[in-house]
């Protein structure tokens, strides 16, 4: 199988026993923790923060990943590296300037990513896949989890991969929303590398035994990958 980069979704942890779970999830060999911050303005939702980014680097040793759907992104850069952020991902649809604010990723000391939403045509990537280590590919509309992921997802990878390696760039591609087995496996067939789990995939509920779900889950993505 190719690259697996597995990156479970704090949303969707135990949030009353946050140490408990991210412990857990070092120990069944994820790569990277994925926060989801949202505002309630560039998507319905509010969720996380610095704190509980802050929290996570007091109990575990995996990298941080910002995933920042909110607007004006550039305002908080350099707190979310402060706080303990590796990676940070900003939306294309949230910056006046997203190259500046790529770049001002960079110059913090992070590893910049650029996230797309479903219904925002790829060329507006064009110009600044040289500049991001990954690309976030939203594969349901971002703020809620547990909906279907949308068909059109697959073919949308599909291009972006083909994209990357006929320019020779170093993108890796992300994918976020309702990965599930079936759906990693024709996601990764396709070329994502980096998965965004949530309840489709290893969280199922209070008490979750993250040593089972997780290997579990990359052994049946890695037989259905051949399968489809």
């Amino acid at each position: 199988m190719s690259k697996f980069i597995s990156a479970p979704s704090v949303m969707c942890a135990n949030l009353a026993r946050l140490e408990d779970d991210l412990k857990a999830l070092e120990s069944a060999g994820a790569d990277e923790l994925h926060f989801d911050i949202m505002d309630g303005e560039f998507v319905p939702n509010y969720t996380l923060g610095f704190d509980f980014i802050r929290a996570a680097r007091r109990v575990c040793q995996l990298p941080c990943s910002a995933h920042l759907m909110i607007t004006r992104p550039e305002r908080y850069i350099q707190r979310f590296v402060d706080a303990g952020c590796s990676i940070v991902t900003v939306h294309v649809e949230a910056c006046v300037h997203p190259h500046r604010v790529l770049g001002q990723i960079r110059e913090a000391g992070a590893s910049p990513g650029i996230a797309i939403n479903p219904a925002t045509p790829l060329t507006k990537l064009e110009y600044l896949l040289p500049l991001v280590d990954r690309v976030l590919v939203m594969t349901v509309d971002p703020g809620y989890a547990g909906q279907p992921i949308l068909p059109v997802a697959f073919e949308r990878v599909r291009i972006l991969r083909e994209n990357i390696q006929y320019q020779k760039y170093n993108a890796m591609i992300e994918v976020d929303g309702n990965i599930s087995v079936s759906n990693a496996a024709r996601l990764a067939r396709f070329g994502a590398e980096i998965f965004v789990l949530g309840t489709a995939s290893i969280f199922k509920g209070p008490g979750t035994d993250f040593a089972k779900e997780l290997p579990a889950f990359k052994a049946g993505v890695a037989v259905d990958k051949n399968l489809v």
